[in-house]
């Protein structure tokens, strides 16, 4: 499995609406793009999977952007990357109601890839949005000797 610049960006993005959202106002895109050091062009691209999703708040015109529609808290890694990625498997037989492999019954490896991917999708499912921020805060305390 690997994860694609789209999933990356969109994780970037949700975290600095989460972490820009202080007064509650919209955020622009140019803002987030410039902050993140990520083309504007590509952020346009992600944004309609996420409000589609539900995950954000849109405004148009004057002072327009976006907002997340929850607290940061309730926002997971895993539901971020499943939006923009699609599933997180890195072989499709250990998804539910697959009979794509005709090995899979006696299929030695199987189990190999159900563990990596029910460890992978627990560890993205258990880590939100407010999780990372209030890792960088520690960090920031931790290095102001």
């Amino acid at each position: 499995m690997k994860i694609s610049t789209r999933g990356r960006y969109a994780l970037r993005f949700m975290l600095d609406l989460a972490q820009n959202d202080g007064d509650r106002s919209f955020i622009s895109l140019q803002d987030v793009a410039e902050r993140q050091g990520v083309s504007k062009k590509y952020l346009e691209q992600i944004v309609p999977a996420l409000n589609k999703a539900g995950m954000l708040k849109a405004n148009r015109g004057y002072q327009g952007g976006y907002q997340l529609t929850k607290k940061p808290s309730e926002y997971t890694v895993g539901n971020i990357l499943r939006v923009t990625e699609g599933n997180l498997v890195c072989v499709s037989c250990v998804l539910p109601d697959t009979d794509e492999c005709p090995r899979m019954a006696d299929c030695l490896t199987r189990n190999v890839w159900k563990g990596l991917y029910e460890t992978v999708t627990n560890y993205l499912d258990s880590m939100t949005l407010q999780d990372i921020l209030d890792q960088k805060t520690t960090q920031n305390q931790g290095n102001t000797d």
